[in-house]
């Protein structure tokens, strides 16, 4: 009798358990995650909106920017050339970074791997500060570059962002199946034909949105080019500000100045991706 007892009580537990997770399944279904997520995703969105419309009719001073936006313009100039340069430096040298991350020789691929662990493991500002500070100390007698602020820019994105591009091409190519080199070693490629010919251009279709990703990253860390007087846009911002005590003005222009080069960047991208999506359909 006991155990029949037993039994029996355990079964009603086990009979409330499954009515309790059958409550919770129909109170977390997807129609009411899909609900909840749209409420919460409209309300931010709203509040967004609000908090931008505010600030653009009673903080912005219209009247300021004929004066302040040659300035902007020029140092837009200069970003977009540190931009354009910095990029085809860094995933040039990123591509020959990737490659040596998969060498089969020992030396290449250690090199390789303490570079991207150093690029990776210090900040940028910090990289900065040794290409900008530090070399011109190592050099005997007075340093022969003047205006050294520009050079530091360009060296120091280029190297930071090629071991970011180098991993992703590292990891593009370990996406590739095996197979692939088997194949093209089959037909009598040898190993550098078969890589530029047969793996690399299917791991750069692998890696391209996370070179993508980084190159817009580029654009953004410029920002940081200020603490070294790089008369670089957040430059333009602290001056205006320190003279107006005006910051919304300026910082629109900012905003404007990044998103017009990041947002065609992202497009550029995803135009790039469909091209290399062999599979998928590029008429879109």
């Amino acid at each position: 009798m006991a155990d029949s007892y037993s039994g029996a009580a355990s079964d009603t537990e086990t009979g409330t358990d499954t009515q309790t997770v059958v409550a919770d399944d129909r109170f977390l279904d997807d129609a009411v995650l899909k609900r909840v997520g749209a409420a919460v995703s409209s309300l931010f969105a709203l509040g967004v909106v609000l908090l931008i419309t505010y600030i653009l009719t009673s903080q912005v001073n219209y009247g300021l920017i004929p004066t302040i936006l040659p300035q902007f313009i020029e140092a837009y100039g200069l970003v977009l050339g540190i931009v354009v340069t910095s990029s085809v430096f860094s995933v040039i040298a990123g591509i020959f970074v990737g490659l040596a991350r998969v060498s089969k020789t020992t030396v290449t691929r250690g090199i390789s791997a303490a570079y991207v662990q150093f690029f990776r493991g210090t900040p940028l500002l910090f990289q900065i500060f040794v290409v900008y500070f530090g070399i011109p100390t190592l050099w005997p007698g007075t340093f022969p570059i003047q205006g050294w602020g520009l050079p530091t820019a360009v060296i120091s994105l280029t190297l930071n962002h090629a071991a970011y591009v180098g991993e992703a091409v590292r990891g593009g190519i370990g996406a590739v199946p095996d197979g692939q080199m088997e194949a093209a070693r089959s037909l009598g490629m040898g190993y550098i034909q078969a890589m530029r010919e047969v793996v690399i251009p299917q791991a750069w279709r692998n890696a391209l949105a996370a070179i993508g990703n980084d190159q817009i990253i580029l654009v953004k860390d410029t920002s940081l080019l200020t603490v070294i007087a790089i008369p670089e846009l957040i430059q333009q911002f602290r001056d205006v500000n320190s003279a107006t005590f005006d910051p919304w003005t300026p910082l629109l222009l900012v905003a404007i100045a990044y998103l017009s080069i990041t947002v065609p960047m992202g497009q550029l991208v995803e135009y790039l991706e469909a091209r290399a999506d062999w599979g998928g359909d590029t008429n879109g």
